[in-house]
């Protein structure tokens, strides 16, 4: 069994026990969370497809740990003009840990 799960704009396909790397979810290790948007569950051979959510689908999940993505490097230059300018961002992530996932009905 498996689901689509759309949380930070983003949607992840989520199975029990799969460590899914997320945008920013508040909390620290060890805290539990609640995904409420599930899109589609497939049991097998049965397909559940919501418009747009599963009404009564929830996956619950532990933050494993807050961390930082990879950093993205940026340049600025602008010929003839002496102009450069030089950038970083590293997006904040969220490990988390599926523990269960609920059908709905």
């Amino acid at each position: 069994m498996y689901v689509i799960v759309k949380t930070g704009g983003k949607q992840y396909k989520a199975a029990k026990n799969d460590v899914l790397i997320v945008e920013k979810l508040e909390g620290e290790a060890g805290t539990a969370v609640e995904l409420s948007e599930v899109l589609l569950v497939v049991d097998g051979e049965n397909t559940t497809v919501g418009s747009p959510l599963i009404k009564g689908a929830l996956v619950r999940g532990e933050i494993i740990r807050q961390a930082k993505g990879p950093k993205i490097e940026a340049f600025n230059y602008k010929p003839k003009k002496n102009e450069r300018k030089r950038w970083g961002h590293r997006q904040p992530q969220t490990h988390l840990r599926i523990t269960e996932v609920l059908a709905g009905s």
